[in-house]
């Protein structure tokens, strides 16, 4: 009983020790991703917002009064890409996609915007693809020029 004890006690004190460790790596890059946006939007010049969670946002044209909820489908024309301008995905043929399917950068920065409302969304990797293989790349801040077209 004895042995069991220690053996259980190990595995929770490794197991909490791991969760810190990916904790500590996790806010280190997102502190990394912040300040690679904020360098990207002084190098070119742009003024943004930022939410809490991180993401920001630029609204060059706000478009209608009502906005999306998580709940809405929403038709958007957009272009994806990293920092370094390569473009990763991209739609002109916009089609309606449930906004609670998609990153959780469009999820908090789709709402920001009204039908033909016109904007950037800078998002740093914990609301894009994390470190999950962005089309090539892991832990990627991802860049989104969007249009709402419409939403239901």
């Amino acid at each position: 009983m004895k042995h069991l004890f220690f053996i259980l006690t190990c595995t929770m004190t490794l197991g909490f020790l791991s969760c810190t460790s990916d904790e500590e790596a996790a806010a280190k890059q997102f502190s990394t991703d912040i300040q690679l946006i904020e360098n990207y939007l002084k190098e070119k010049n742009l003024t943004a917002e930022k939410t809490p969670q991180g993401l920001y946002y630029i609204i060059d044209v706000p478009g209608g009064a009502e906005k999306p909820k998580i709940t809405n489908e929403v038709k958007v024309k957009y272009s994806g890409y990293f920092l370094d301008g390569v473009v990763f995905d991209s739609s002109n043929e916009s089609q309606y996609l449930y906004l609670f399917n998609t990153i959780q950068g469009w999820q908090i920065g789709i709402p920001k915007f009204g039908i033909g409302g016109k904007g950037k969304l800078l998002i740093p990797s914990k609301l894009g693809y994390a470190s999950a293989s962005t089309p090539g790349r892991a832990n990627a801040v991802l860049v989104f020029d969007i249009e709402l077209i419409n939403f239901k």
